[in-house]
């Protein structure tokens, strides 16, 4: 009986409106993706100038 409580819970929150982002939130996740950008091309260039010469 706990068990199907607690599915039911969680279908409850899975399915309520998520809560909006904060300001802060959005450029973490900007500054990760801009930081993640720049190490694959440093790194394809690593690749390029050492490996494949």
């Amino acid at each position: 009986m706990l068990d199907q409580q607690e599915e039911e819970r969680s279908k409850e929150a899975l399915l309520e409106k998520p809560e909006p982002w904060e300001p802060w939130e959005s450029k973490l996740v900007a500054g990760c993706l801009f930081t993640a950008i720049i190490g694959l091309v440093i790194l394809g260039w690593l690749i390029h100038t050492y490996v494949l010469n």
